[in-house]
């Protein structure tokens, strides 16, 4: 099971850990110009999602807690990842995309990556 990961300490480990759940996740989960990949990026402030044709190397659509709509609230992390979830559906399904393959990103599929999952879904795009 080895990654080319060197055996780190801390965050560096928990960094490496998720890198390589993402490798793993990666190898099976692909977006089309059909059905483009919906993938999460998550930090300890911030949330990013974007819509990804992988055949041709484009964002489609992307949405993120940087975003002025999102950015001056005074909320917890996780109602804004509701709204970033809602956003990037709403531009997804402008952009002409109704259904996507999720990619969590490494990360567990709770807290703030299931809330903007679920707000995508009753945004309309069909997972």
């Amino acid at each position: 099971m080895a990654y080319g990961q060197k055996i780190l300490k801390g965050d560096a480990y928990k960094r490496a850990a998720i890198k390589r759940r993402h490798i793993r996740i990666r190898k099976r989960v692909g977006g089309t110009s059909e059905r483009p990949r919906l993938v999460v990026t998550r930090s300890n402030r911030h949330i990013v999602a974007q819509v990804i044709d992988d055949l041709k190397g484009h964002t489609l659509a992307s949405a993120s807690t940087l975003d002025t709509s999102i950015r001056g609230g005074e909320s917890d992390k996780s109602s804004q990842a509701k709204q970033v979830g809602a956003l990037v559906a709403e531009r997804a399904k402008a952009a002409g995309v109704e259904a996507v393959v999720f990619d969590r990103g490494g990360n567990q599929y709770a807290g703030r990556i299931a809330a903007l999952a679920d707000a995508a879904r009753e945004a309309g795009l069909k997972f």
